[in-house]
């Protein structure tokens, strides 16, 4: 299971770009100064994750190919095709025998003209 996850990551990181940077905001001098944070690109569908929460690059580097990989997933699924139901003629009717006394019932509501 492990090996698979390992070889996976291999081939995600042979279909993006990985750029590190600065991570920008609070956290002072080595925030400021180390490119700690990943972006990567993956080439194929151009779907774009960043990781900047950690202080190791390679837990950034790990996060991002985690949210890749959910990413595209995400972006592979395709709902299945609804199935219209269709209903047996005696319910048909019943419905509409209902939608028939309905109307009726409102048509009662209206203002009496003289």
């Amino acid at each position: 299971m492990m090996s698979m996850m390992k070889d996976r990551q291999k081939q995600l990181l042979s279909d993006t770009r990985v750029d590190f940077f600065k991570s920008s905001g609070p956290g002072g001098q080595r925030k400021n100064k180390v490119e700690t944070a990943v972006r990567l690109v993956h080439r194929p569908t151009g779907i774009t994750v960043i990781a900047r929460e950690r202080r190791s690059r390679a837990r950034n580097l790990q996060l991002a190919l985690e949210r890749l990989a959910l990413r595209l997933e995400a972006a592979a699924h395709r709902p299945s095709r609804r199935i219209p139901t269709v209903f047996p003629a005696a319910v048909r009717q019943r419905i509409l025998e209902r939608k028939r006394r309905r109307g009726v019932i409102k048509r009662m509501r209206e203002k009496v003209r003289f």
